[in-house]
């Protein structure tokens, strides 16, 4: 199964640069780790360690209120009633092609999840559709988590496993699809899910979208199949807010955008 690791693709883009272009030039022995200088180990360092920093950051910051765990968002039996008609369907795991689109669909169907628990639905249509995902996308990373319905949180265990096993690019996929999916739902009952938000938590959204773009768009020199997501996520960059007020009327203006975000990376037709 096809992984991608953006220092894989950097070395040898440095290396590429370092022959000159030319391999016929270099002695035949010779293999690209021989070839490597320390100026060439300095930078794949320092490109390392701001990857690290940045996931890092993503990892202290809180999940959205929306789909903590703790049953900060609570729903009434009137409510209940009234079913979403935004969640993905389970079956759309189908459609999922490429192994990124298959990471990005299993991030925003774990989200719809979450959302369908909170409503009283049955889930395991869900249940089967993450597990066929999961065999599909068959990543030992997953086995850092405790729960496998919890990838979508992106944690720093995780990111560390994706690292050693040659599947870091794919984590910001994950971590893309998840914080869109979110802000796709908060925008279809802005004011039932934003009850539970504080001002700590608005602004952690619009911190996440500033390290996601950060890193997405570092990493698109590296990996082609992130453009995709680096896209997606352009438009969103309209949210600054550091407080709930201006959460709430920021996602009101970029509702468009949003369900635009959310076509590309989730329901793969762009």
């Amino acid at each position: 199964m096809k992984k991608l690791s953006f220092l894989t693709v950097l070395v040898a883009a440095i290396t590429f640069v370092a022959c000159g272009g030319n391999k016929s030039a270099q002695p035949e022995a010779e293999s690209p780790d021989s070839l490597k200088t320390f100026e060439q180990e300095q930078i794949e360092a320092s490109i390392k360690m701001n990857f690290d920093s940045l996931a890092s950051e993503i990892a202290r910051l809180k999940q959205l209120p929306l789909v903590q765990k703790d049953g900060m968002i609570s729903l009434t039996d009137e409510e209940r009633q009234v079913k979403p008609n935004y969640l993905l369907d389970p079956s759309i795991v189908e459609t999922a092609m490429t192994l990124s689109e298959k990471y990005r669909v299993l991030s925003g169907v774990e989200v719809d999840r979450e959302i369908a628990l909170l409503y009283g639905l049955p889930i395991d249509d869900y249940d089967k559709a993450i597990a066929k995902l999961l065999a599909d996308i068959n990543d030992p990373s997953f086995e850092v988590l405790d729960n496998e319905a919890s990838i979508y949180e992106c944690s720093q265990a995780l990111y560390n496993a994706m690292e050693q096993n040659g599947r870091i690019n794919f984590y910001w996929q994950l971590v893309s699809a998840a914080l869109v999916e979110q802000l796709y739902i908060l925008t279809r009952n802005t004011d039932k899910f934003m009850a539970s938000f504080d001002d700590e938590a608005a602004s952690n959204v619009s911190l996440r979208i500033i390290l996601l773009q950060d890193a997405i768009n570092r990493l698109t020199e590296y990996d082609p199949e992130l453009l995709p997501v680096a896209e997606a996520l352009d438009p969103l960059t309209v949210i600054n807010a550091v407080t709930v007020d201006e959460l709430k009327q920021q996602l009101v203006e970029v509702m468009d955008q949003v369900a635009a975000a959310r076509q590309a990376l989730i329901q793969l037709e762009y």
